[in-house]
């Protein structure tokens, strides 16, 4: 039986949160870094696994010293980190998610985006799917099981709430 694609890229994603965040920018929000768009990536995809059933990207989520990252998209920025470019064609981003996925990118980003890329950081470093990954923090750099985090989202963020 052939493996399901996910619709979208890590960088499909990655460009819809810094499109989102461009928006608030506005309001004087906090400026969007590399270690907060690796996190919100990492919450973004564990909330559709557990709401949707359903992936939105299919790169791997590796458990790095700092948290959860995707190493495409940390490869694409780390050059500037602080300043990740946003480019104009890319403005009808949102366009390209479905309802559904939109709704759940937009709930991670008012959810998770409230916190700090630090605080997101600390809080994934007490979160099964990081822990698991790592032998608790002993062991780096091995993928994130997509059924960890399911299971962990759900349980966590759909059941509780």
């Amino acid at each position: 039986m052939a493996e399901i694609k996910a619709p979208y890229s890590a960088s499909d994603v990655a460009k819809w949160f810094i499109w989102r965040n461009r928006i608030e920018e506005n309001d004087e929000a906090e400026k969007m870094t590399l270690l907060k768009l690796l996190k919100l990536l990492y919450y973004a995809e564990g909330c559709s696994l557990a709401l949707n059933d359903k992936s939105l990207f299919d790169e791997t989520i590796e458990a790095w010293e700092h948290g959860p990252v995707v190493p495409e998209i940390y490869a694409k920025y780390h050059d500037d980190p602080y300043n990740l470019p946003f480019n104009e064609d890319d403005s009808c981003i949102a366009e390209k998610f479905c309802p559904e996925d939109r709704e759940c990118l937009e709930q991670v980003f008012q959810v998770f985006g409230a916190y700090s890329a630090w605080a997101l950081r600390n809080k994934t470093h007490k979160e099964e799917p990081w822990l698991k990954a790592t032998n608790n923090g002993q062991s780096l750099n091995h993928a994130i099981s997509r059924d960890i985090m399911k299971s962990y989202f759900f349980k966590t963020y759909v059941e509780e709430s």
